[in-house]
């Protein structure tokens, strides 16, 4: 299998979403790396866990909406970008995360692409359970990064 180097842009399916958060780059991204705390302020995700660190060809399991699926790390640039993808129940889905820094904090950018034969059969059906999904997520992202510790 070729590494994925960014969403499949082929894919039926592609949600593209954005947030700016009021935190620093570095709370933001620690957030979003610690894998195994996911479930701790992203409530929409019941079990997380990955043995080591989130970097290029370490994998974790994951479960969000009741959906169970293990994801490999393609590719992370230092408080920049993280990319991971899996398949799971017929959808291969590829993921993308962009940080960049803004004068009040981060503006975070998540992109996925959905492919498969149950993308395809209800691609209308995909497109709105994976937009609310990363809405959600980022949501959550925020309000876990705005929060006083």
């Amino acid at each position: 299998m070729t590494v994925p180097t960014a969403v499949d842009g082929s894919a039926p399916v592609i949600a593209l979403h954005e947030i700016d958060i009021e935190a620093p780059l570095d709370t933001v991204w620690k957030l979003h790396l610690d894998v195994n705390a996911w479930p701790t302020w992203q409530t929409d995700i019941t079990a997380a866990h990955i043995d080591g660190t989130l970097e290029p060809g370490a994998s974790f399991d994951w479960t969000s909406y009741g959906f169970s699926v293990t994801s490999t790390v393609y590719d992370v640039n230092e408080r920049t970008r993280v990319l991971w993808g899996g398949t799971s129940g017929g959808i291969t889905g590829v993921h993308e995360w962009l940080f960049s820094e803004t004068p009040a904090g981060v503006h975070v950018m998540t992109t996925e692409s959905f492919a498969g034969e149950p993308v395809e059969a209800d691609a209308p059906g995909m497109r709105t359970l994976l937009d609310a999904s990363l809405v959600a997520w980022l949501g959550h992202l925020k309000t876990a990064a705005e929060s006083p510790a």
